[in-house]
């Protein structure tokens, strides 16, 4: 782990096989640790497939972030709900985004991003200087 500072964990994985199952513990140590158990399991089984598209699509080092953002009851005059989420971020160094693609039912693969967007509150991508990142956000019990 890189970085573990209160409502942030980083880690990097090297472009291995072992990085998915690697990538599972280390979310799975650091929302017990926060006492997000209940995230456990599809925040885990999402990075999982975030993970193995990186290892299957690009080279070089995987990044995994989690953030824990809390977005203060909007003021007088501004609208929206105030929210509180987990934000999990997976980068690797290509730079093309991921495609949602239809699988069909006897397709083995194609459905990461499927199950990303149906399963997270929001989702993304963004590119950066060296490859691209791609988020989820799950909302925070409570």
């Amino acid at each position: 782990m890189l970085d573990t500072e209160g409502a942030r964990a980083d880690w990097t994985f090297t472009a291995e096989p072992d990085a998915v199952r690697t990538a599972r513990h280390a979310v799975r140590d650091a929302l017990h640790d926060w006492g997000l158990d209940e995230l456990a399991d599809v925040s885990i089984l999402l990075v999982s497939e975030l993970v193995t598209n990186s290892l299957q699509h690009a080279s070089g080092p995987i990044g995994v972030r989690l953030v824990r953002l809390d977005t203060p009851a909007p003021t007088a005059g501004t609208a929206g709900p105030a929210r509180a989420v987990l934000r999990v971020e997976v980068s690797d160094p290509l730079s093309d985004p991921p495609r949602a693609r239809a699988a069909g039912p006897d397709d083995e693969g194609g459905r990461g991003m499927q199950l990303v967007a149906c399963s997270a509150r929001r989702w993304g991508t963004r590119r950066g200087k060296t490859g691209k990142t791609v988020w989820f956000e799950l909302a925070l019990p409570g």
